[in-house]
């Protein structure tokens, strides 16, 4: 029979609202966690709440369902406006942290997407508990401090420690617990603005028994299993705030490579304070030596300067700092310039103008900076035709002029500015200047053939400037197009020979370049300038540059290459090959793009077409992978009840999965099934006919067999056509405890893993279902209500149950789903299921004076918004677990909904145990249960008819 699995659906729609429902589904997740959870009594366990101990592994997994399988990301935002945002992202469905830290709290997101739909959130939020130790520190009245606390004083010991949740602090003083009121001569309290950050104990008016040893006790109330932890402060007569002496001038002036000791003593303090070396804002220098209250430093370097400082602490008063600068002798970045009389238009050095030469270097410390001048290596001195001046020593850099009046013909020669620093140590700087007839202003021209100036990309090109006058000036190389850095990273390019080398050259480094003169080493005139221009030329960059095409045999298709952008662009030539046989070229005058056209693929049309596009700096390509492989299969992972026991140790799986874009090649032939266990070398390979054309949607189901338990298999499934193989998927299967010998599909679930068997809250409801057990149930105030075991009878085992004590109303829904169950899916040989029978049961306990309302309902993907009332049950029922069944006929896929209601009190607890669902219909349904059968007569019309339509058209094809 080769109608089409579309046909028959259209066909069926006709009947009264009966629709075939395809197994696409967008994407569904649920986030479940294991791990180090912490159960706190006052804050109820959630789904979207997950509270662990700083230390302890957290492990979030995403369950995940829909088809295609939907590929899952994690991400992370931090737990308060206050912290920064944070974003890491993992691509897999179980997150793990090990030794998670508090920074590492915040609200966790799963993302899923398969491209059908929205992507599917789910989030949760971690909250990480810690408490660090509590430290204590003590303080006197501002108005009454000294050094010591002496009588009448008034003390204040504050007590403060991080933690989550908020800390709870007590006091003691020797054995005696401390309380507001219990001592008039002690107050307790915590300052508004600490937000119950810390606990002060305030010593009034200080009395011979408040000399003691206090400790403080911060406590978290053990939640998380985090234990107390305690301080001790002694307060005696002598309990001082700490006083230091730094043994050492401020500030040390030190040549490079010298040894400086710093050295503090603690003078003062009960208890001994303790000693910590600071530098600035930074870390101190790493060939640091600290010993006792000696700091080292050797071989002291220009990088090592700045403020040191000694702080002592002993959490009584403020901290002692004594701080101290250490300043390292330098010279460095000696620069000239020369400044033409500034009484003439022109900027030439003439006889009988005046001339001024400055030489400029930073020098530390800068008062100690000297300058001396040497005309042709001989010392010169001030006098009224050569005037040297010295600007202020204490403004850095220092500068020294030397101004000639009256500029004779003997006054040429070289002049030489020697900078040095007082008592020596330190290299000096000598700058030479020469001063002649031949010292001339600079100018800037550009060689005719360096500008424009054309290059390729990737090249390594010369900008060039040429530079004349004397002394020649350094040249700084800017942008002169645009406000942007140059290659080397900076604005500005300094060069001492005119040339600007740029190495790689990309086409965003093309446009005009400014060359200029420095006023440094030249002449202090208007700079001189001039432009270069840039052109950088470069291939055509295209689209697609890959792209692979997948198509069959006799079909009509098209290739289009496109350019985005090239230099120069004006012609370009075009080249279409399929490997290496040439089949058509051209041009591209005013188009942008170029295409090929296949009428009928051949087999020998398919391989790799390139489109090349030309200009003169190479060329941009387009490549195209024709191919009539078929695409991936891929796995359908939500089928009900995949796996089955039929020998004691062996299993079997059911095998699903849909073909990914059918119809774009020719048909799938067979598939070529590969399984091995995993771990081990050796494939085991058969293949699957297939008889049809295959559906876009279609599921595809193979049983395998013979599996041997509890091995994992890797499973490969590979699809064929007459052009060859496709790609392959690969998945692995793992064997878990499933019914034994069940001739039917079934569903069980006993509550007894924290997944609850992927079960979900219906949050739109005033409260939820919990999870317990009655060894942990807290029956303090409902002694009258709810199970004291599991259905089995053990304390020990978990169940479901509705919490109905405050702050629950009577009238509060609680709705706990199943996962969604599929239903009569389509057979890949043409065969349709009839509707099933499903029998759904489950035990409940119903007891206490205020028991209320269970509800079981049907709800079905086909009928949206419409749950079906399928069992009810309201009052007590008696302290004993009772089991009730009901048959449902489901047309589509489907969950079940136990929907629990508070009664008028809060001994009303309900609880559940032990749901199932089977193929068939229930055998021997308790008399008590309240049954409402789903198989109304018109729905059994509908599926005859369907049926009917079936056969009729398959005798016609026959």
């Amino acid at each position: 029979m080769d109608i089409s699995f579309a046909v028959l659906c259209l066909l069926a729609a006709l009947f009264e609202g009966v629709f075939c429902q395809g197994v696409y589904a967008p994407p569904n997740v649920r986030i479940i966690h294991s791990g180090h959870a912490c159960n706190i009594e006052e804050e109820r366990y959630t789904e979207r709440v997950y509270t662990i101990r700083e230390g302890e592994t957290l492990e979030l997994t995403c369950l995940v369902s829909g088809h295609p399988r939907p590929q899952i990301r994690w991400t992370k935002t931090a737990g308060s406006a206050t912290d920064r945002i944070q974003d890491s992202s993992v691509f897999n469905e179980t997150l793990r942290i090990t030794r998670i830290q508090r920074h590492q709290g915040g609200r966790y997101y799963c993302k899923a997407e398969n491209g059908l739909g929205t992507p599917a959130i789910k989030s949760i939020r971690v909250d990480v508990y810690y408490l660090d130790d509590p430290i204590v520190t003590v303080h006197q009245s501002i108005g009454e401090a000294k050094e010591q606390f002496y009588y009448e004083r008034t003390v204040f010991l504050r007590c403060a420690a991080n933690s989550n949740p908020p800390v709870r602090y007590s006091w003691r003083r020797g054995r005696e617990f401390l309380s507001q009121g219990s001592d008039k001569g002690v107050e307790i309290y915590e300052p508004f603005f600490t937000q119950g950050e810390t606990k002060i104990l305030k010593l009034k008016n200080l009395r011979p028994q408040d000399y003691a040893n206090y400790t403080c006790t911060a406590s978290v109330r053990n939640v998380c299993g985090i234990p107390d932890k305690s301080v001790l402060f002694r307060l005696t007569n002598k309990t001082a705030s700490p006083t230091i002496k730094l043994l050492v001038e401020d500030p040390i002036v030190a040549n490079p490579g010298q040894t400086v000791i710093l050295v503090c003593i603690i003078s003062g303090g009960e208890p001994t304070p303790t000693l910590t070396w600071v530098r600035n804002t930074e870390e101190l220098p790493k060939k640091s030596i600290l010993k006792s209250d000696t700091l080292t430093i050797p071989a002291i370097s220009t990088e090592d300067a700045g403020v040191y400082s000694c702080v002592a602490s002993n959490n009584v008063g403020n901290p002692a700092k004594k701080s101290t600068n250490i300043v390292v002798r330098a010279l460095k970045k000696g620069r000239f310039w020369i400044t033409p009389d500034p009484y003439h238009n022109d900027d030439n050095i003439q006889i009988g103008r005046e001339v001024k030469i400055s030489c400029q270097v930073e020098a530390t410390p800068p008062e100690e900076l000297m300058f001396s001048w040497l005309k042709n290596g001989r010392p010169l001195r001030s006098s009224e035709r050569m005037v040297i001046t010295q600007t202020d020593p204490d403004v850095a850099p220092g500068i020294t002029n030397l101004d000639i009046i009256d500029l004779k013909f003997t006054d040429f020669g070289t002049y030489t500015c020697v900078a040095s620093l007082k008592n020596g140590g330190i290299p000096e700087i000598s700058i030479d200047v020469n001063i002649s007839s031949t010292t001339v202003p600079p100018n800037l021209t550009v060689p005719r053939e360096k500008s424009p100036l054309v290059t390729q990309e990737g090249d390594t090109v010369e900008l060039q400037c040429l530079v004349s006058g004397k002394p020649k000036p350094i040249i700084l190389w800017s942008h002169a197009d645009k406000e942007a850095p140059m290659p080397d990273g900076n604005m500005q390019t300094e060069s001492y020979d005119g040339v600007l080398r740029i190495v790689n050259v990309s086409r965003e480094m093309a446009g005009t370049y400014r060359c200029q003169t420095s006023q440094y080493n030249g002449f202090n005139v208007k700079p001189r300038e001039a432009i270069v221009e840039l052109i950088v030329l470069y291939p055509p960059a295209v689209e697609p540059v890959y792209t692979e095409i997948r198509q069959g045999l006799g079909r009509p298709f098209s290739l289009s290459c496109r350019v985005l952008r090239a230099h120069p662009s004006k012609v370009l030539d075009y080249e279409w090959k399929l490997g290496t046989r040439l089949l058509t070229v051209g041009q591209l005058d005013t188009r942008d793009e170029t295409e090929y056209h296949i009428r009928a693929l051949n087999r020998e049309g398919y391989g790799a077409y390139t489109c090349d596009i030309k200009n003169e700096a190479g060329a941009g390509r387009c490549t195209f992978l024709v191919t009539g492989k078929a695409y991936a299969p891929e796995f359908y992972y939500d089928t009900y009840s995949a796996l089955w026991q039929n020998k004691p140790r062996v299993y079997g799986f059911k095998l699903q999965w849909t073909q990914m874009n059918p119809n774009a090649v020719d048909r799938v032939m067979a598939y070529r099934l590969g399984i091995k266990q995993t771990g081990h070398q050796r494939w085991w390979e058969q293949e699957i006919p297939i008889e049809d054309n295959i559906q876009k949607g279609e599921l595809l189901t193979y049983n395998l067999t013979e599996l041997i338990k509890p091995e994992a298999y890797q499973v490969r499934l590979t699809p064929i056509t007459r052009f060859g193989e496709g790609d392959s998927t690969e998945r692995i299967i793992h064997f878990s405890c499933a019914p034994v010998n069940p001739p039917w599909s079934k569903f069980h679930c006993d509550f007894e893993e924290d997944t609850i068997c992927m079960f979900t809250q219906d949050k739109t409801e005033e409260f939820d279902w919990t999870r317990h057990s009655a060894a942990t149930r807290d029956t303090k105030y409902t002694p009258n209500t709810g199970p004291s075991s599991d259905r089995t009878g053990s304390k020990q085992g978990f169940y479901m149950y509705i919490e109905t004590s405050r702050p629950r109303l009577e009238g509060d829904k609680a709705r706990l789903l199943t996962p969604s169950f599929n239903v009569a899916p389509k057979n890949p040989y043409g065969n349709v299921a009839t509707n099933p029978t499903y029998c759904f049961s489950f035990y409940y306990h119903m007891y206490g004076k205020h028991i209320g309302t269970l509800n079981v309902y049907l709800r079905q993907k086909s009928q949206t918004g419409q749950d079906t009332s399928v069992w009810t049950l309201s009052g007590n029922q008696g302290d004993r677990w009772r089991q009730a069944r009901v048959n449902i006929n489901p047309t589509s896929s489907f969950q079940m909904v136990l929907e629990g209601i508070r009664g008028s009190g809060i001994e009303g607890d309900i609880a559940v145990d032990d749901v199932t669902i089977e193929e068939g219909e229930c055998q021997d349904p308790p008399p008590s249960s309240n049954i409402r059968s789903l198989a109304s007569p018109a729905a059994v019309h509908i599926w005859e008819l369907c049926l009917t339509l079936l056969l009729v058209l398959a005798g016609l094809r026959r």
